[in-house]
């Protein structure tokens, strides 16, 4: 107990000057924090110049306000209790936000109207059919259904764990760890908030599933303004996972952010740099989840197949492009 409280609790014995291991920071903030509040101030400037065209400007930007303060808040205390557990707190801070700021996409986003049926119909000349309509159809057993849904919440497990893996077990390069986990996550949210693309489960309610099924593709425009009905999440409904998953879409979900999947492109992102790091008992764990939860993104119709290929490219991308070769091998 007395080694936990002084490795913990006891001030660091090498002033951090940039808030985080890796001295990646600014003025005591760390790199990761840093990317949280560059996105808080863009899109407050995007609320500012599309002020007219939203429905409650006033609480959005009182909402960056206050988590903003929340960073603030937790610098400050670092400033005066500067050990790893206030450390480890910003880090949470961070990641509870990512709850926030997801479906806050769908407060700016749903003012450009809706490019669904556009991406139907690459679906339809790319595969033949709707694969998200099929899927579920063909593969309609309670087992399958329960390890699809168990795949798509393991996504939790991809950017939270590897976070505090690294965090417990090679603390010098969490902050670049964290980093590149949230920029990756708001470059996402930056494409979600001028790509108005909502995916099946609100679109093929919007359109008509009957109007899918027989290939015609509306263009429903701003429908998704007033309306964030979804369509009821398919397979078998009495496993955990399932109920899970329901439960998860209840609260945080809204009809937006289906291109590129992000489910899928941090879920690779994390698999690269598990890679990179040589992390191969992590790399093993995650490896069925990863199959699993890019697989579930279409089953449970949360994205259409193309959102999930380009979610595979699109994480090994964003490892490349925000420094992930920089990581230490670690043994």
């Amino acid at each position: 107990m007395n080694k936990i409280y002084r490795h913990f609790f006891l001030p660091e014995k090498r002033k951090l000057k940039s808030g985080g291991p890796l001295g990646m920071g600014w003025m005591g903030f760390m790199a990761p924090e840093l990317v949280q509040l560059a996105y808080a101030l863009f899109t407050a400037i995007v609320i500012f110049f599309t002020w007219t065209n939203l429905e409650a400007p006033q609480q959005l930007m009182w909402q960056r306000l206050t988590y903003v303060s929340g960073i603030i808040a937790l610098w400050v205390v670092y400033k005066l209790w500067p050990c790893r557990f206030v450390l480890m707190l910003r880090f949470l801070y961070l990641l509870y936000t990512l709850a926030y700021w997801y479906p806050d996409t769908y407060e700016i986003n749903h003012q450009f109207g809706c490019l669904d049926h556009l991406f139907v119909n690459y679906e339809q000349d790319m595969f033949g059919m709707q694969p998200a309509l099929r899927f579920s159809e063909i593969f309609s057993s309670p087992v399958v259904s329960e390890l699809m849904y168990f795949g798509y919440l393991s996504y939790y497990l991809f950017f939270v764990a590897t976070i505090f893996y690294v965090f417990f077990k090679h603390y010098d390069q969490v902050e670049r760890v964290a980093y590149i986990i949230m920029a990756g996550f708001f470059i996402c949210y930056v494409i979600f908030l001028f790509l108005p693309v909502v995916g099946p489960q609100y679109y093929y309610l919007a359109a008509g599933v009957e109007e899918i099924a027989h290939g015609t593709f509306p263009d429903v425009g701003n429908y998704f303004r007033e309306h964030t009905e979804a369509i009821t999440m398919p397979g078998w409904n009495g496993g955990i996972f399932y109920h899970l998953c329901e439960l998860a879409h209840q609260t945080g979900e809204r009809p937006t952010a289906a291109f590129p999947s992000s489910h899928v492109a941090i879920a690779t992102l994390v698999m690269v740099m598990l890679l990179r790091m040589r992390l191969w008992k992590n790399l093993l764990v995650l490896a069925i989840p990863y199959v699993f939860l890019c697989l579930s993104t279409v089953y449970i119709m949360a994205h259409y197949a193309i959102d999930a290929i380009a979610g595979l490219f699109f994480g090994i991308i964003l490892f490349f492009i925000l420094g992930g070769m920089k990581l230490s091998k670690l043994k």
